[in-house]
């Protein structure tokens, strides 16, 4: 097991950060068990950091922090069940690679793939599609250091009520060890992509999202143009190019898409937009264009997840699905009553319900609205705004992106929220993996 003493900690969008007075490196389970058994003797905290693309202070700790980077195997693939056994810290931009060598695929992904699958799943990050649902949901079976340091095995038949709450656990159960994945057979994704009139996307949205497998739209603020994404599952095979220089000319046309285009522009219009604010309007109409229309096939994470290199904050807010059109149309009228200009796009998606206890989308099928700013620029009254408007549908904020609520506040909008914590008061007895985020958000433990 690595160790080193103090070091300062900055998550991605650097945001967050902290001063541990140790940083563990564990290479397997046992390294891990030793940690919490160390810390509870001590009488410390532990936390664990994936890839630090949380927004919000979950992973933050000044006492103990472990990073599972080195616990990222692939530990078993099952072809019969579709089902892959892996290291808890593994990121998904290495998993979705050796899953489609092996003819598999997750049934959905989100539109960032850096987090680690243990990360991902426990603060409930998802995709897009009212057919599918969540990465947690696709979980199938765990291993998990409890705050005694015993292994907790967990799935459907063994210890159900654990599982049942530690798929989106937001740190606050256990360190998850090893996640096994219920797959898919790989896919391909017809995408098509389109510059629309704003109005005709929300207006039509609805209707689209229940014949489109999976389906979001972006809004360019100042502007009445809007980035729709609509993918349809496939196994249509991508076409195959007609000599090496077109398939040369079409890998730079996407290149120059999603990496001039969508970061270096776009971040340098960003930079420009923070010196000389009255220019944001005019920038944002150059990014959102006056048409356009883009139509491939490829393999299912290449069209799900694109490169994000611009860094942000964020705020996404899940709502019942029949009034996410209508709490969009309300943040518009947010933006425009602000007396300052936001130069980044409103991402709007849809998604099926699960079942998972403190699951964003538990119970209800869900539009998530996710707002953002450039790093290190005012986003406070922006977001509030926001979230009040979110608090008029029973919002859910997404555990990993910043809020300002609490746990008197969010407990009435999760059915299950007493059985999870009963489950948190029985893995984590001695509080181990509490600190001020979860406290806040959750409630001390009692």
């Amino acid at each position: 097991m690595n160790s080193q003493s103090s070091k300062t900690w900055s998550n991605w969008a650097g945001n967050q950060t902290s001063n541990p007075l140790s940083i563990k490196k564990p290479q397997n389970e046992e390294d891990v068990v030793e940690i919490v058994k160390e810390a509870k003797k001590r009488g410390l905290k532990v936390k664990v950091v994936g890839s630090g693309h949380s927004f919000t202070g979950i992973a933050v700790t000044d006492e103990v922090l472990v990073s599972i980077d080195a616990i990222a195997d692939i530990r078993d693939v099952d072809f019969g069940n579709l089902t892959v056994r892996v290291g808890a810290g593994i990121k998904l931009c290495d998993l979705n690679p050796i899953l489609q060598r092996s003819g598999l695929a997750m049934p959905n992904l989100g539109d960032i793939v850096y987090q680690s699958i243990s990360g991902a799943i426990s603060t409930s990050t998802h995709g897009t599609g009212l057919e599918f649902k969540t990465i947690a949901d696709a979980v199938c079976g765990m291993r998990i250091v409890d705050g005694q340091g015993q292994v907790v095995e967990c799935d459907k038949q063994k210890n159900p009520e654990i599982f049942h709450a530690a798929r989106v656990g937001l740190g606050a159960l256990g360190i998850i060890t090893e996640v096994t994945i219920q797959c898919v057979e790989a896919f391909n994704l017809h995408a098509v992509e389109e510059i629309l009139p704003i109005g005709e996307v929300t207006n039509n949205f609805d209707r689209w999202s229940k014949t489109t497998d999976h389906i979001e739209f972006f809004w360019m603020p100042n502007t009445d143009k809007a980035l729709l994404k609509r993918n349809t599952r496939t196994l249509e095979a991508p076409p195959r190019p007609r000599n090496k220089r077109h398939s040369l000319k079409k890998r730079w046309n996407r290149f120059k898409n999603e990496e001039i285009k969508q970061n270096v522009l776009f971040g340098a219009m960003n930079h420009l937009g923070k010196i000389i604010p009255p220019l944001v309007p005019k920038l944002n109409s150059m990014v959102a264009g006056e048409s356009g229309r883009a139509e491939y096939i490829t393999t299912s994470y290449e069209v799900f997840a694109s490169p994000r290199r611009v860094r942000f904050y964020e705020m996404e807010y899940a709502v019942p699905i029949n009034y996410g059109i209508e709490a969009f149309r309300r943040v518009v009228e947010l933006i425009g009553d602000l007396d300052h200009y936001i130069s980044f796009p409103v991402e709007y998606r849809v998604l099926g319900k699960d079942e998972i206890p403190m699951s964003t989308a538990t119970g209800r099928d869900s539009a998530f609205i996710a707002v953002h700013v450039f790093r290190n620029t005012p986003f406070e009254k922006y977001f509030q705004g926001v979230e009040e408007i979110m608090a008029d549908y029973e919002g859910r904020p997404h555990w990993g992106k910043l809020n300002f609520q609490d746990h008197e506040t969010l407990s009435n909008n999760y059915p299950q929220w007493e059985a999870f914590q009963n489950i948190r008061r029985l893995m984590d007895p001695f509080g181990i993996f509490t600190n001020p985020y979860l406290d806040k958000v959750l409630g001390p433990l009692t």
